[in-house]
């Protein structure tokens, strides 16, 4: 069993062809909506998934959604992709956050409490620009409004300390500093580095599919 999450501005939908992937092969697969107002809420809705699963998954998170799986109990194995690791005491954001490309995306949203969102046109050359144009342009369409201060949020529990996790480097990657991808790296079990920008699940979902099927079938949990 594997549970994708997903980033900052992202939906469930945006892991789609590697959800199909996986399922196809026989792995079950769970994708749960952040967007909770927090990174707490988002935390605790996630955990909420695990809990109601028969064994304990696989737990992938992308970019943000890293900081997410740092604080949920209970996987087998996490996956950091191009993700936050964050120790105690730190955020997302005091990690080093977004690069000044994509903050130069962002912009205000129309939701009240201060929601922002990303510029379509900036966006793609930030997170997408490995992707053939339609597949990019399907992408941006299902961005989504985010609201303030989730990669301020600091993580009450971090499972990476005593559950094997593997982190993959996207060595492309115009959102998160591949530099700092791979600082973060260190604090993982494994490492992988891939020739790939910010968002392999969109332009290459067969390397997501094949990492996470490779991984259910030799880790265990650590005790």
């Amino acid at each position: 069993m594997a549970v994708l999450v997903h980033g900052l501005y992202h939906r469930p939908e945006h892991f789609g062809p590697v959800a199909d992937g996986l399922r196809a092969g026989g792995v079950g697969v769970v994708v749960p909506e952040l967007h909770r107002g927090s990174l707490a809420a988002d935390t605790a809705a996630v955990q909420t998934v695990v809990d109601a699963l028969e064994e304990p998954p696989l737990l992938l998170g992308h970019s943000y959604g890293g900081s997410v799986i740092t604080g949920v109990r209970g996987a087998r194995h996490l996956v950091h992709l191009a993700a936050f690791v964050p120790d105690v005491g730190e955020s997302a954001a005091g990690l080093g956050g977004a690069s000044p490309q994509l903050l130069d995306a962002v912009v205000p949203g129309e939701g009240a409490g201060g929601t922002t969102r990303l510029d379509p046109g900036r966006a793609a050359d930030v997170l997408y620009h490995d992707c053939p144009e339609p597949l990019a342009a399907w992408a941006l369409g299902l961005l989504r409004e985010q609201a303030p201060g989730c990669g301020r949020g600091v993580p009450r529990h971090h499972s990476w300390k005593r559950t094997p996790s593997t982190y993959v480097v996207c060595a492309g990657d115009r959102a998160i500093d591949p530099a700092l991808q791979r600082t973060m790296a260190a604090r993982c079990t494994a490492v992988r580095e891939w020739r790939t920008g910010h968002s392999p699940f969109v332009s290459r979902p067969g390397l997501v599919v094949d990492l996470v099927r490779e991984l259910l079938g030799v880790v265990s949990r650590r005790m």
